[in-house]
């Protein structure tokens, strides 16, 4: 059973989507500890009301020592509007993966988080969007994909019709990438994301 962590900066709806599927037996692993740079987070309630460490922190090297304490294989940025640092990516390479509300390399990189992504690919008229789970390295939305899946933009999308539609994407393959991450099912072969059965 792997030991995750998670990190978040807002509601942390995907934070729950991971917690009901741990709740539900469905992930091999546990959730040891939540962490926000926001202390007004939501995420940090969610994670106490079911009985998760829930800490606000913004220095990295103290989030480090964190997840190191707590024996930490797996984290999880999810909603975490920071971008991490290289000594954070080496402490812990191919061994963090992050959700983006698009389908990288599309709408992804500086700027690109929250309502901005789905407010982009409406103003640009794009016909497809979605999200993707993806290992972190040192760029911003760069490294290897694990999963993604698509979502039609309709004519009369609003950034909040999106966005929700979206979201149901997220938590779809959020939870599914963490299962098979903690089955030793996924393999990074290059840019390559290998999932086996």
């Amino acid at each position: 059973m792997l030991n995750i962590a998670v990190l978040i900066s807002g509601s942390g709806s995907n934070l729950k989507c991971l917690i009901d599927e741990v709740n539900e037996g469905n992930i091999n692993g546990v959730i040891k500890v939540v962490i926000s740079n926001n202390q007004n987070a939501y995420g940090l309630i969610r994670a106490k009301q079911n009985g998760i460490k829930a800490i606000c922190e913004k220095n990295e090297k103290k989030i480090i020592d964190i997840l190191k304490e707590e024996k930490i294989d797996l984290v999880v940025l999810a909603g975490y509007l920071r971008k991490i640092g290289e000594e954070f990516v080496k402490e812990f390479e191919n061994r963090i993966i992050n959700i983006h509300p698009s389908l990288i390399p599309a709408f992804c990189g500086k700027g690109y988080y929250g309502e901005n992504v789905h407010r982009s690919v409406i103003d640009y008229g794009a016909k497809l969007t979605g999200a993707t789970v993806h290992f972190v390295d040192e760029k911003l939305d760069h490294g290897p994909i694990i999963m993604q899946k698509c979502v039609v933009v309709y004519d009369d999308d609003t950034v909040e019709t999106l966005k929700n539609r979206v979201l149901e994407v997220e938590h779809e393959i959020l939870k599914e990438s963490v299962k098979l991450y903690c089955l030793g099912k996924i393999k990074i072969q290059g840019r390559k994301v290998i999932i086996n059965d």
